[in-house]
């Protein structure tokens, strides 16, 4: 498992700072690194790595796979009725076979295809990788790292634009998002150390590392981001304070079930006031400001996006026929918009549905694991902050959010079932 464990953190490294920089190979860069890792993970496994993945999948391991094949399916030719309408226009001047696939573009679904299927690729092998539990540790000092960084990214941008010229706000902003839950983790485990007569000292340099990256991480979402960013960023905090409680007072399941219950409606009531505040379709209610004539060349483009939705990744491509500006393109103002108008209801439906399973595995997991609860948590904290943010940017896009957001999960799903450190 070296080889896989060495590629998975070149993928997650990798992807991350070179998106940050501008760089245009940042993606193929990590993708290939993830298949590298799967190769490895895939040569080396052994029998107990694979029962390990099997009790850390328990909840659905044909799951995840559901949104590849979504991808998959808006290539396969069909009948024009049923394929993108640019495709029989295509046909009327050209003439051709009577045959479309539903994507309107066939090399960017393929693009949006290959990353998902990283993204798999990542969550299974870092499943199997981070058994070990000093793996595991160093998995999560390198996302906290990777992502504390981007929030000192942004953090810099917005204080002093000349040191941070061409930082990407919305990745930067989600990363910074991630890396609050994530370096909370780490404070935790630094305290759970000093409880277990680990050395003092570096337990306390491990947690002065996780505050750091917290407070800037803090300073990014809720001094320099959007009102509904730090609201996500807030649900994810009350969800990791929420499972502390739980464990720390020992709570009965019925009294941790009440609480849960009361957590969950306070949740539902912020976000009904804040879907109330928008106005027009509920995709569109906790975006940005983007102007009116943006926002109806959006509304328009989401009327008209059928059930399978124009072509995973295709949101740009498509949105030119709408943008009034010649030579212009719409741009995604949210994840949550993107999937819909590229996969339809039934992408959107599935992103939802893997999502909120993953949430509750980790959070009964968190619930259920006697030691290293952090993993979990932390986990199903980054899950819930993607789950709000991806109706209010765009930055889970970003090849380098979505191959860390995978990491996260596995790495929470390993750490959930493991009960020792063992290789």
């Amino acid at each position: 498992m070296s080889l896989a464990y060495f590629a998975l953190i070149v993928s997650i490294v990798s992807a991350s700072t070179l998106e940050i920089a501008g760089a245009q190979f940042g993606a193929q860069f990590g993708t290939m690194a993830a298949a590298l890792s799967l190769l490895a993970a895939t040569a080396s496994a052994r029998k107990a790595d694979y029962d390990h993945y099997v009790r850390a999948t328990s909840w659905g391991r044909w799951i995840p796979i559901a949104i590849p094949l979504c991808i998959a399916a808006q290539l396969v030719p069909l009948p024009l009725s049923f394929a993108h309408p640019i495709w029989a226009s295509t046909r009327d001047a050209i003439g051709g076979l009577p045959f479309g696939p539903i994507t309107a573009d066939i090399g960017l679904t393929v693009s949006a295809l290959l990353l998902a299927l990283a993204a798999i690729s990542l969550l299974g092998v870092t499943i199997l990788v981070v058994r070990n539990r000093s793996r595991a540790e160093l998995v999560l000092f390198v996302l906290s790292g990777v992502t504390g960084v981007s929030a000192l990214m942004l953090d810099l941008h917005r204080l002093s634009p000349a040191l941070a010229a061409t930082v990407p706000a919305d990745l930067t902003a989600t990363m910074a998002g991630l890396g609050l839950m994530l370096n909370l983790a780490v404070m935790q485990l630094a305290a759970e150390r000093a409880e277990t007569h680990h050395s003092v000292l570096r337990s306390v340099a491990i947690g002065l590392c996780g505050l750091m990256g917290a407070l800037a991480s803090a300073l990014a979402v809720f001094g320099l981001s959007g009102t509904n960013s730090a609201i996500a960023a807030a649900f994810g905090i009350v969800l990791i304070l929420l499972i502390l409680v739980i464990r720390r007072l020992d709570l009965s399941p019925l009294a941790a079930g009440a609480l849960s219950a009361a957590a969950l409606i306070g949740a539902a009531i912020v976000l009904s006031f804040l879907f109330e505040k928008g106005s027009g379709p509920v995709l569109l209610r906790l975006i940005p400001d983007v102007g009116a004539e943006t926002r109806a060349a959006l509304e328009r483009m989401l009327t008209d996006t059928r059930w399978f939705g124009a072509g995973a990744g295709t949101f740009a491509a498509v949105g030119r026929i709408y943008q009034s500006d010649v030579g212009a393109a719409l741009t995604a103002p949210s994840t949550a918009t993107a999937v819909f108008a590229g996969m339809g209801w039934i992408g959107l439906a599935a992103a939802l549905a893997v999502s909120l399973i993953a949430l509750l595995r980790l959070f009964f997991g968190a619930l259920q694991r006697g030691r290293d609860s952090f993993f979990p948590a932390a986990a199903a904290a980054c899950v819930l902050f993607a789950l709000v943010q991806s109706l209010a940017g765009p930055g889970l896009l970003r090849p380098a959010a979505i191959l860390c957001l995978a990491v996260i999960v596995g790495l929470g799903l390993s750490q959930s079932v493991s009960q020792s450190g063992s290789r």
